[in-house]
């Protein structure tokens, strides 16, 4: 049920509050354009500035809107184990297929500590991916761990932003070739695939949802000529959305579609216009404007 693409969600704002008209088109704009899966309050969806009543609100808006029609897959990720167990459960009782759920960043558990904590998470009864992002929370799930966690019948896959493709073949080893193993990158999330990947969980598809989902098409029916000239037509994007904050990057690219405002939350400010011009020419690359 979790493949292909699936857009990391923004969390669109209007004058500082959550738009949650605009929210609600988002869901209906992705389901029309073939995405596989929706991903909000994710770092993307700006969960780091949200409230708690604002989260739960937002997976709530995009579970109804879904519908059933895309499964919704809730980030529900915190450094407080007691914290991430309130959000799966918040993210169950909105009827949230699964919950992503980060490596506790700045505290720098053990092994051993994210096992106990990645496991309350599970006991929520809710299908768990992990989010594996060493790059942002430090510590890192080695593929021995994540081999114990893939024993919890909850715990179904990862998202995995290493940007190490040898861990893929790693972990299909420690976990089994059934574990779902999700790209947290774009530029890499081909190469992701043909490891034994199956879906990417993606910044980009917020502004290209219809390329970004027919590239996870082709690669998960082998034909990877089509996916690489996606890729080839998608890269100048790619590298311009993260240019600064990728989130900054996606709203600024929505706004010329007219999807959402650009607007971003503190500590995250608009993009410079050198990127803005980056972003533009991307899609114009892409056949986006």
């Amino acid at each position: 049920m979790i493949k292909g693409s699936l857009p990391a969600l923004v969390t669109p704002f209007t004058n500082g509050q959550v738009d949650r008209d605009a929210l609600k088109k988002l869901v209906d704009w992705h389901v029309d354009q073939g995405s596989h899966g929706l991903v909000p309050v994710g770092t993307t969806g700006e969960s780091p500035t949200l409230t708690h009543a604002e989260h739960d609100a937002v997976v709530q808006i995009v579970v109804e809107a879904a519908a059933g029609r895309i499964p919704v897959i809730a980030g529900a990720g915190s450094n407080n184990t007691i914290e991430t167990v309130r959000l799966v459960k918040a993210a169950k009782a909105a009827g949230a297929d699964a919950a992503l759920v980060v490596t506790p960043y700045y505290n720098k558990p053990t092994q051993a500590g994210l096992i106990a904590h990645f496991s309350a998470a599970a006991d929520c009864d809710l299908p768990i991916i992990l989010y594996n992002i060493p790059g942002r929370s430090i510590v890192d799930i080695t593929p021995a761990t994540m081999g114990t966690l893939a024993k919890l019948p909850m715990i179904v896959g990862v998202k995995d932003a290493t940007g190490d493709l040898s861990r893929v073949p790693q972990t299909r080893i420690t976990c089994g070739t059934d574990f779902i193993q999700l790209s947290g990158e774009d530029p890499t999330a081909l190469g992701f695939n043909a490891h034994g990947g199956i879906g990417c969980i993606s910044v980009t598809a917020n502004v290209a949802p219809a390329l970004c989902a027919q590239g996870q098409e082709a690669t998960l029916a082998g034909d990877y000529a089509k996916a690489l000239d996606i890729l080839d037509r998608l890269m100048p994007l790619h590298q311009a959305i993260f240019a600064e904050p990728g989130v900054a990057g996606a709203k600024y690219g929505m706004s010329l579609l007219g999807l959402c405002s650009e607007e971003v939350r503190l500590p995250l400010v608009g993009l410079t216009d050198e990127t803005k011009a980056k972003v533009r020419a991307g899609m114009e690359y892409a056949g986006l404007l």
